[in-house]
C-alpha cells in the first residue's frame, strides 16, 4: 500500500532531524555551466574529512527545494573553499552539510553550492570575500561548510544564503533558517520547509540540510 503523502513527508523529516550529523567532503570536478562569473574549480583540501553516513532515502513525493529571493548581497565569482573560516572571523562556529538530490532521490555529484551570509554582527562583506565561497559536490552529492553562525540584521531572522545548480540546469536561488528563532515567525520571508536541523554537540554546532533539485 502506498504511503500517504503527508505520513512520508512526516517520516522523512523525522529522521532527517534525528540522523547523526558528520561531515564529509569529496574531491570537486569542474562542469561547464557554473554561475555566471563563478571561478573555476580549483585543488583545495577541504577542512572536514570525516566521512558522512548514509542519508535517509526519500520518497519520489517529496517537492522540491523551494526558491527564494537572492537578496541585495549576492557577489559572483566568490573563492572555491569548504571553510569560510579566517583570521578575524569571530563568532560560533558552525558545520553545515548535506547532499543535493534530483525529483527521484538520485544523488547529484558535481553540483555547484554557493554560500554567504552575515556575520555575528548582521553585517555582509561587499568589498571583499569574507563569508563567502563556492563549492561542488562529490560523487555521491555530499557538500560540507564550516563556517559562523551569521547575526540579526533589522527585518530578518537568522539565514544562510545558497545558489544551487547542477550541470546544464537552472539555478536554484534559496535560503536556509534556523530552528528555534524568535524571529522566524515575524521574518516574511520564512519557510518552515528550510528549517536546518540543528544541534550542539562536543565539537560545536552542527547543521545538516539536503537539497532536492527540480531535474530528472
Amino acid at each position: 500500500m502506498t504511503e500517504p503523502r503527508d505520513e512520508s513527508r512526516r517520516r522523512f523529516f523525522k529522521i532527517l532531524v534525528t540522523a547523526p550529523i558528520v561531515f564529509g567532503v569529496g574531491t570537486r570536478l569542474p562542469w561547464p555551466d557554473i554561475l555566471p562569473g563563478a571561478e573555476a574549480p580549483r585543488a583545495e583540501p577541504g577542512p572536514v574529512k570525516r566521512g558522512l553516513v548514509p542519508t535517509p532515502e526519500c520518497g519520489d513525493d517529496d517537492e522540491p527545494t523551494p526558491a527564494e529571493t537572492e537578496g541585495p548581497f549576492f557577489k559572483p565569482r566568490s573563492p572555491l573553499r569548504t571553510s569560510l573560516l579566517e583570521t578575524g572571523i569571530e563568532g560560533t562556529r558552525i558545520e553545515l552539510a548535506g547532499r543535493v538530490f534530483s525529483r527521484d532521490c538520485r544523488p547529484l555529484p558535481h553540483v555547484l553550492v554557493d554560500f554567504w551570509h552575515a556575520d555575528r554582527d548582521g553585517n555582509y562583506d561587499n568589498v571583499g570575500f569574507r563569508l563567502r565561497g563556492h563549492q561542488f559536490t562529490d560523487e555521491k552529492g555530499r557538500f560540507g561548510l564550516a563556517t559562523v553562525v551569521p547575526g540579526l540584521y533589522p527585518g530578518r531572522t537568522r539565514h544562510f544564503h545558497v545558489k544551487v545548480q547542477a550541470s546544464h540546469s537552472p539555478v536554484l536561488t534559496t535560503q536556509l533558517y534556523f530552528p528555534g528563532e524568535p524571529r522566524n515567525r515575524r521574518d516574511y520571508l520564512f519557510r518552515p520547509e528550510l528549517l536546518m536541523a540543528v544541534k550542539e554537540g562536543a565539537g560545536g554546532t552542527q547543521a545538516r540540510f539536503h537539497f532536492m533539485l527540480d531535474v530528472a
